[in-house]
């Protein structure tokens, strides 16, 4: 058996076609969706996904902003500008690109961010509403994951799905979304025992720890959905996920790739949400 790849790239070009086309609707009707984005300091990574955000908006023609602040920039100095952005009628989403800087405090600015335009979906009142399954903007990689899952019609209803990694960003999230879809979820951390029999026993098994090649396909049962959403670099530079792709593949029915798999469904949701924030500013 060889697993079916669930690419991330294919589906977000598709979505984004979609998104364009509203776009240009939206713009004859007098609001052109707007994303302001605010980087702190020089760290390359931020600025490599910073300029991949910037690129998306770009293509769909969304309209953008970047304001790129010093690693000095205060926190009152943050929030003011945060202030500034959710007063203007022409931004309808506001990213803070993480992690911040160590003076700086990730939950206060997040809470800074008006929650009609939380498009990251990580202020606490789009959670709590999430959690509770009322509308709300959802965090962007959980949102690309039932995305990407439900692309395939693969049922989630009943089915055990275990997700590898409780942060706030993505373990947290996805787990409640699927819940949500009448899945039975379970968590696994650095502190559960036996975790490769609990992942042995998932439908749909989630992981997402940033580590790489942390699971192999003894911990994956047969036929089971393996969703990988770890980014990391090898010894020899080249990007790898979580899972051992090449053994794991032989064993799943379906999986997604690094690159290629989740990456891109992270944006083309964050997209997704500009555009909902601009769609209800009408009503």
């Amino acid at each position: 058996m060889s697993a079916i790849i669930i690419s991330g790239k294919e589906l977000a070009r598709t979505k984004r076609e979609g998104m364009k086309q509203e776009v240009e609707g939206l713009t004859k009707e007098g609001i052109k969706p707007g994303l302001a984005v605010i980087l702190i300091g020089e760290d390359p990574a931020s600025q490599s996904y910073v300029r991949s955000k910037q690129k998306s908006c770009n293509e769909i023609g969304i309209h953008s902003e970047l304001f790129e602040l010093p690693s000095s920039t205060s926190q009152e100095e943050l929030l003011t500008r945060i202030q500034d952005l959710n007063e203007a009628d022409h931004i309808h989403g506001i990213l803070v690109q993480l992690p911040l800087p160590e003076h700086i405090s990730e939950d206060a600015v997040i809470e800074a961010i008006d929650p009609s335009k939380d498009v990251d979906g990580f202020h606490p009142i789009n959670i709590g509403k999430m959690m509770i399954g009322q509308e709300s903007f959802l965090p962007c990689t959980p949102f690309g994951i039932v995305e990407m899952i439900k692309s395939k019609e693969i049922e989630i209803t009943g089915k055990h799905v275990v997700v590898v990694g409780r942060s706030n960003i993505v373990g947290k999230p996805v787990g409640h979304l699927l819940l949500n879809e009448n899945a039975t979820v379970t968590y696994c951390h650095s502190r559960t025992k036996n975790m490769k029999e609990m992942t042995r026993s998932a439908d749909i098994l989630i992981v997402a720890v940033g580590k790489a090649h942390f699971l192999d396909a003894d911990a994956i049962k047969e036929g089971a959905v393996v969703i990988d959403v770890g980014v990391n670099r090898n010894s020899e530079g080249k990007l790898v996920g979580d899972v051992v792709f090449d053994r794991a593949r032989e064993v799943a029915s379906y999986i997604t790739p690094v690159p290629g798999g989740v990456g891109p469904m992270t944006i083309t949701m964050l997209l997704h949400n500009t555009i909902e924030s601009a769609k209800r500013s009408i009503k």
